[in-house]
């Protein structure tokens, strides 16, 4: 539904984006990540055709968004980061002005459910001005999907609500991604946990990842962290942990009587220290396993070297 080939975006000679390609299917929910200026939102307005691209191309259902603008700008609903709504519009009236622009047949079925889906029935006769931040993402959202796109382009959905209508937005997109292709751009990493299928990171312009959930935690080469915390001589413990082949770095800290090591490893150590701690007689308190998580390998692949 959206092919992404070459693409490159330079303002006065500064590269925003830099040669970037990747496809996105019908049924798919991508998670877009990347740090503050690293070209994910200039992607996302150049697939929405709200910005030429330098060079290469980009299509929506088939249709080069600089070819056949209109065509594809039909097949897209769009969240922006600024959400820009009318605030001396009332919220029907925004829809309304929205649904005929879009030419949406039978406008006023397709605006009460709208209206169901994003929950604002509480608020419909209120002005925009008048509704709090929650509130006014929950209208931009409806204003994206309110003409049942093929495609939906979020930029930070959830920004301003409470975690009561984060997870009603999340449960929203999951169910829309079953039938539509949804790009996600979001700056919450445990959101693209719970709500994405794959996962595009951008940094500097460049794709660092692009893949599966699950292929991109591979990346971390099947690291994962033990915590452990001990009543034993620190020195003792470091020494026994460096003759551990599969024991990487390892962060102490001292917390009075006791010791926490955080352990990098690359296989499940609790037996090996279990044993340990018997063995040389140490006072084991706690060991807790913990994966690495997305947010660790976007930290690896976009912090500066």
């Amino acid at each position: 539904m959206i092919e992404v080939k070459n693409l490159t975006k330079r303002y006065d000679g500064v590269v925003a984006v830099n040669n970037i390609s990747f496809k996105v299917e019908r049924g798919e929910i991508l998670g877009f990540l990347g740090p503050n200026g690293a070209g994910k939102t200039t992607t996302l307005r150049i697939i929405t055709g709200y910005l030429p691209p330098t060079k290469g191309s980009c299509k929506v259902a088939g249709f080069d968004v600089e070819e056949n603008p209109i065509e594809a700008k039909r097949r897209i609903g769009y969240l922006p980061e600024n959400n820009p709504l009318y605030d001396d519009m009332k919220v029907i009236e925004y829809l309304e002005f929205i649904g005929r622009l879009r030419e949406i047949d039978n406008l006023s079925k397709r605006i009460s459910e709208t209206i169901d889906i994003c929950n604002l029935n509480e608020v419909i006769g209120k002005g925009i001005n008048e509704l709090s931040r929650g509130y006014k993402q929950r209208v931009g959202l409806a204003q994206s999907i309110i003409h049942n796109p093929d495609i939906l382009i979020m930029d930070e959905p959830t920004e301003g609500l409470d975690p009561n209508q984060k997870r009603e937005v999340r449960e929203l997109i999951r169910e829309l991604g079953k039938e539509k292709t949804v790009i996600l751009s979001t700056h919450i990493l445990p959101e693209v946990e719970v709500t994405c299928d794959r996962v595009i990171i951008i940094n500097k312009g460049r794709i660092v990842a692009d893949g599966p959930k699950e292929e991109i935690h591979r990346m971390s080469r099947g690291k994962e962290i033990l915590r452990v915390e001990l009543r034993a001589p620190k020195e003792e413990v470091l020494k026994a942990f460096e003759e551990n082949e599969a024991i990487g770095n390892v962060e102490v800290k001292e917390r009075g009587t006791t010791v926490e090591y955080e352990i990098e490893t690359s296989r499940d150590l609790r037996e090996d220290v279990f044993n340990l701690a018997v063995a040389r007689n140490w006072t084991l308190l706690e060991m807790q396993r913990k994966a690495i998580s997305l947010e660790d390998i976007f930290m690896e692949l976009t912090s500066e070297k």
